[in-house]
């Protein structure tokens, strides 16, 4: 299998999972990700209300909607990177692909949306072939990355 048909099937595979967790009856991908957000919204609320009960007063609530999602996913010849935040930022997706560079990540096929939120959907190939590179250190390497925007 080449790495395009792995990553449909690891992207079909993932839509599934959505569709379980959030317990959707649609199969369009698109309508798929609009459940998600709104039981996200659900589970935000439900968080809320739930620190409310307890007296739990939240210092920003933006500070939570803040927090970078950032999955990446081990594939035969590199990394599929996903990165969510609910604000962009200047210098972004630059930094994010400097990050990408020092790790000696060429990128093969990538989707970003830097219009309100930040969204990257990428696919790194391993130029080095350096086993030291997983995925724990891509990661770590893209949050720095966004963090490095913050200062």
């Amino acid at each position: 299998m080449d790495s395009k048909d792995q990553r449909r099937v690891a992207l079909q595979h993932m839509f599934q999972q959505l569709r379980e967790v959030t317990s959707s009856s649609n199969i369009n991908k698109a309508s798929i990700i609009v459940d998600a957000s709104k039981y996200i919204q659900e589970l935000k609320q439900k968080v809320k209300g739930l620190n409310s009960e307890l007296g739990i007063v939240e210092s920003s609530s933006s500070q939570m909607d803040e927090l970078p999602m950032v999955s990446v996913e081990t594939l035969e010849k590199g990394f599929l990177i996903n990165v969510l935040l609910e604000k962009n930022k200047p210098g972004m997706l630059v930094s994010i692909l400097e990050a990408f560079e020092d790790l000696g990540l060429d990128v093969l096929d990538a989707r970003v949306s830097c219009e309100d939120n930040f969204q990257l959907e990428a696919v790194g190939g391993d130029s080095h072939k350096d086993d030291s590179i997983n995925a724990q250190v891509v990661k770590q390497a893209v949050l720095q990355a966004i963090k490095n925007t913050d200062d």
